[in-house]
């Protein structure tokens, strides 16, 4: 990746260097640069190699900050964890070769979560493509090994193209469902001149408008519901004011996603919570008599993770989707929406209101809601109860908090039981293609998209073993993240699985190395605590740090001085 430079190795003559005149043309590297600075890009997220140099040469003089992580898998957590703060997508320069087969676990994560990535990559020169002739970094075919992770990989051939794609990815972004786009660039085309070349961003397109006969017909099912219900995901993140207004006219319960959290401020009382795929919440979809679902999948990461296939809905069902495939995937419905959330939401409410006032059932609305939320509440185990004062505990010391997490047990816990108070407030990489290792570097974006606000990573000891070199990435870009280290010494989760399928635990019991003397060798303050007490001063003094903290916590201490 890293090439060493042969005039050094083998103490040949390098080849002399010529000084760039000041006029000269800017290259299509350059005028890249230029175009993202127009689309209002403030990171770029990259390891520099000898095949992305010249992606970097007019970086400097820009107003795009660099962030180098240590590996190109945590620059697209980063670059994750910034887009699911701000709603626009995190930008990713990626080495050709290994640098993008590093970074395809965080585009797989991302393309299953609908979240907005701009990874833009080099690749061997236009001559050189599909020859096999064994060329650095070489594969038989980048671009196809991406296409599957992508709303669309391009390989850039003129440079004069460069506009028209990078337009193409942004309508991507802004104006359809939001998914990684990998747009990669010869290396002769990356120094290619620009002259002439159009630098000035395009307009997007709107959003599509969902169908008014869709919406008519949508407004008078919801109209003569006695028992509504809304099922909310991320497509609506946008919409939480619309979303609102709807709930409330109709009074009817709201069940959100796990990227949906915060649609619904915490302790509204018609917020059922993201509970899914418990009784409870199962039995009242199944009493409902029409059911809304907006920007959801429907999926089994936030319908079924007990992998029963027991979240079933026998009312009338209306979905609403920007994707007009996806309305068709996993439940069928009677009247199927393609358009956007917030229009959407926002034209049934304005219909509803030129209808008779709906009337729900006296029992249902907040009243069940209530009901509900108690038999969730007396459901849970000693765990989960402990693990829930835990999550308590930071949102009470740090007012407007953004947890990022991993795939961990408090973090399974918190999908339960966490309301969060706004959108994108709470997220993780338990859900959708549910991979280890994302929190600390997505902790990491978070933080730079909102600096004004906490953000804590909660990640487990054995994910954070895939990703702890982001600590000193965090440390020299002065990203004073506050890391919550969960210590189960191993993959506990996974052990507890393999017990309970009466499987003799294999491979689960992993060496745990002294994560305090790791943090404090990285530049990070290092803590451990057991109790809530203890645990809301360390937060509260880290949160005021211009360095990392670590903060780890063994599960054993936790759950015997922290009991249900």
């Amino acid at each position: 990746m890293n090439h060493p430079d042969t005039a050094v190795c083998f103490e040949v003559a390098p080849a002399p260097k010529t000084a760039r005149p000041a006029a000269q043309i800017p290259t299509c590297g350059e005028a890249l640069v230029t175009l993202l600075e127009g689309y209002g890009v403030e990171y770029v997220f990259g390891i520099p190699g000898v095949h992305t140099v010249e992606l970097y040469r007019g970086l400097a003089a820009s107003s795009i900050q660099h962030v180098t992580p240590r590996h190109e898998q945590g620059a697209g957590f980063m670059a994750d964890g910034y887009a699911r703060v701000t709603g626009r997508p995190g930008v990713c320069f990626i080495i050709t070769g290994p640098g993008m087969t590093n970074i395809a676990t965080a585009m797989a994560q991302a393309y299953a979560d609908s979240i907005p990535m701009l990874v833009i990559s080099s690749v061997n020169a236009r001559r050189e493509l599909g020859c096999g002739e064994g060329r650095l970094h070489e594969l038989p075919s980048q671009r196809d090994v991406f296409a599957g992770l992508t709303a669309f990989s391009h390989t850039l051939l003129d440079a004069a193209e460069l506009p028209d794609v990078l337009a193409r990815a942004f309508a991507v972004f802004k104006s359809a469902r939001p998914r990684p786009v990998h747009i990669e660039i010869p290396l002769d085309v990356i120094v290619a001149p620009a002259n002439g070349m159009n630098r000035v961003p395009a307009v997007s397109p709107a959003k599509p408008a969902a169908s008014a006969d869709a919406l008519a017909v949508a407004a008078d099912l919801l109209s003569a519901a006695r028992r509504p219900l809304i099922l909310a995901g991320g497509g609506a993140v946008h919409a939480a004011a619309e979303l609102r207004e709807l709930a409330e006219r109709l009074q009817t319960p709201v069940a959100l996603t796990i990227n949906a959290k915060g649609l619904l401020p915490c302790g509204h009382p018609l917020l059922i919570g993201s509970t899914q795929s418990l009784p409870p919440t199962r039995a009242m979809v199944r009493d409902a008599d029409v059911v809304l679902a907006v920007g959801t999948e429907l999926g089994e990461t936030d319908y079924d993770v007990v992998f029963d296939r027991g979240f079933v809905i026998d009312g009338q069902l209306i979905r609403i989707d920007i994707d007009a495939q996806q309305l068709m995937r996993n439940f069928r419905a009677d009247v199927a929406i393609a358009g956007d959330a917030q229009q959407a939401l926002s034209s049934l409410s304005k219909r509803l209101h030129e209808l008779p006032e709906p009337k729900a059932e006296p029992n249902w609305g907040a009243a069940r809601v209530a009901e509900v939320r108690r038999a969730v509440l007396a459901s849970y185990d000693a765990p989960t109860r402990s693990q829930k004062h835990l999550i308590d505990t930071i949102a009470s010391a740090l007012p407007g908090v953004i947890i990022a997490g991993d795939s961990t047990s408090p973090i399974y816990a918190g999908n339960f039981v966490h309301d969060a108070p706004a959108p994108r407030s709470w997220f993780n990489s338990s859900t959708g293609y549910g991979t280890l290792g994302y929190g600390l570097p997505a902790a990491v974006g978070a933080k730079l998209a909102a600096r004004e606000r906490p953000v804590v990573c909660l990640i487990g000891d054995g994910g954070i073993q895939f990703t702890l070199p982001e600590l000193a990435s965090a440390v020299e870009a002065k990203i004073p993240v506050i890391v919550l280290l969960w210590n189960n010494h191993g993959y506990g989760e996974i052990r507890k699985y393999m017990t309970s399928r009466d499987i003799t635990p294999v491979g689960v019991d992993i060496y745990t190395p002294d994560f305090q003397k790791l943090a404090a060798g990285f530049g990070c303050e290092a803590r451990r605590v057991n109790t809530r007490e203890s645990l809301a001063v360390e937060l509260q003094q880290a949160n005021v740090r211009d360095v990392p903290t670590v903060i780890e916590i063994f599960e054993a201490d936790w759950f015997a001085q922290v009991p249900a």
